[in-house]
């Protein structure tokens, strides 16, 4: 989910941070180039900090900007196909719910919310099942696998679902595990 990885990278300095502290600068630069970026391997990246290792620097011909190597840290956030998470049921839609992860919204489809029919109640704003009357409203808790996760240019789509056993909203899962344990002891008697 969240990862620090170090990275060495050369970065360009350009004159008017001349006489201004290299290390601020880099920062700077790097801030701009990384933050708020996605990158295949890494995930998105959130924050770079810890800079350090910043080399004496040289200017190319034709280039007023001073080069330097650089290694530095950055926090990123990357999801795993089949990884669990925990979120908030942050938005509604007539075709699923929208649950925050970290920087992320990932989509539950209505088909993948619970193995009963669900569907959308626009008055109260909340997702419905049909026979088990389970509700899903703003602001819940749930639990969700990731199903798929699509990386296109700074944009990252996730899909999700609960259906699987020990996944949904939290009061679900507490239900489930009551049944489970009720069942138990009624076999043992």
């Amino acid at each position: 989910m969240y990862y620090v990885t170090t990275i060495k990278d050369s970065v360009s300095i350009p004159p008017k941070y001349i006489g201004e502290d290299a290390t601020k600068a880099a920062a700077d630069m790097l801030r701009n180039k990384y933050e708020r970026t996605v990158d295949k391997d890494l995930g998105i990246m959130l924050v770079v900090y810890n800079i350090r290792d910043i080399s004496e620097g040289f200017i190319l011909p034709e280039d007023p900007n001073a080069h330097h190597d650089v290694t530095f840290d950055v926090l990123s956030f990357k999801l795993d196909v089949d990884e669990v998470v925990v979120g908030e049921a942050s938005e509604f839609a007539d075709f699923g719910v929208y649950v925050r992860i970290g920087p992320l919204d990932g989509l539950v489809h209505l088909s993948q919310v619970t193995n009963d029919f669900v569907s959308f109640d626009r008055k109260s704003g909340m997702l419905v099942s049909k026979s088990l009357k389970r509700s899903l409203k703003k602001g819940d808790t749930v639990y969700a696998k990731v199903s798929t996760v699509s990386t296109r240019g700074n944009g990252t789509k996730v899909a999700l679902t609960m259906r699987p056993e020990g996944l949904g909203k939290l009061d679900w899962i507490k239900e489930e595990r009551i049944k489970g344990l009720r069942a138990a002891k009624g076999k043992r008697r």
